[in-house]
């Protein structure tokens, strides 16, 4: 993957329509005039996704407050995001992108390196998108623990 297919601070995001965990459909759109965080993680109910998508739950209250909403994606079926939801209580939208068009365009798919090995998957990644659609914090290949906190600390939340 290229560094020219990555988003970066002050780019449009780009534009989504996505099926949620019951199958409604779920748009960046909806989110126009607030800020939200957009992240990709690469499969539902693995332990460095569940770890991520438990983070976010457990912070939400604190990122709401600061008037920023949470969105996961993953190339799962909605029946596995619902799953995943239900086995772990998680109350934000988790959206499928089963055939990845989504996670190319946020460049959150590609070549990445997993145990020494180049191969091609969904890099898990995270962004700010403000509340006029740009993309105020884009992070890739973040860490599944601890990333939360961190991105808290960078956003002052």
């Amino acid at each position: 993957m290229t560094s020219a297919s990555r988003l970066s601070a002050g780019d449009p995001a780009p534009a989504f329509s996505l099926p949620d965990a019951d199958g409604n459909t779920v748009s960046l759109s909806d989110y126009a005039g607030r800020k939200v965080i957009v992240y990709f993680y690469p499969a539902a109910s693995t332990p460095g996704c569940t770890k991520q998508a438990c983070d976010f739950r457990d912070n939400l209250a604190e990122l709401e407050g600061a008037g920023i909403e949470v969105v996961g994606i993953s190339p799962d079926k909605p029946a596995k995001l619902a799953k995943f939801r239900d086995a772990e209580s998680l109350t934000f939208p988790l959206l499928s992108d089963p055939d990845k068009t989504t996670l190319t365009a946020w460049g959150a798919f590609g070549e990445k390196t997993m145990y020494g090995k180049t191969v091609t998957g969904v890099i898990r990644s995270t962004f700010l998108v403000d509340e006029e659609g740009r993309i105020e914090v884009a992070q890739y290949n973040v860490r599944a623990t601890g990333h939360v906190a961190k991105l808290r600390r960078d956003l002052s939340v």
